[in-house]
C-alpha cells in the first residue's frame, strides 16, 4: 500500500486516537495510536475488512475499529 494521504483521528478532548491512511486509489487502512494497523477499507468493493481481513461491513467503516 502506497500511503498517499494520512489523517488524524481525535477524541472530544483533541487527544489522538488513531490515524487514517488513504492511498492513490482510495483504498484505505486505520491504525490505532501504537501505529497497529485494525483494518481495511477498499473503494472498488465499497467493503471495510478487520485485520484479519473478515467482513465488517458495506462502506468505510473504518472508526469502528479502533474501539475493539
Amino acid at each position: 500500500m502506497n500511503v498517499k494521504n494520512t489523517y488524524p483521528i481525535k477524541d472530544f478532548y483533541g487527544r489522538p486516537l488513531g490515524f487514517i491512511e488513504e492511498d492513490a486509489n482510495g483504498d484505505r487502512q486505520i491504525k490505532d495510536f501504537y501505529g497497529r494497523i485494525k483494518g481495511f477499507y477498499y473503494k472498488n468493493k465499497n467493503k471495510t475488512t478487520d485485520f484479519y481481513g473478515r467482513p465488517v461491513g458495506q462502506g468505510d467503516l473504518l472508526t469502528t475499529l479502533l474501539n475493539k
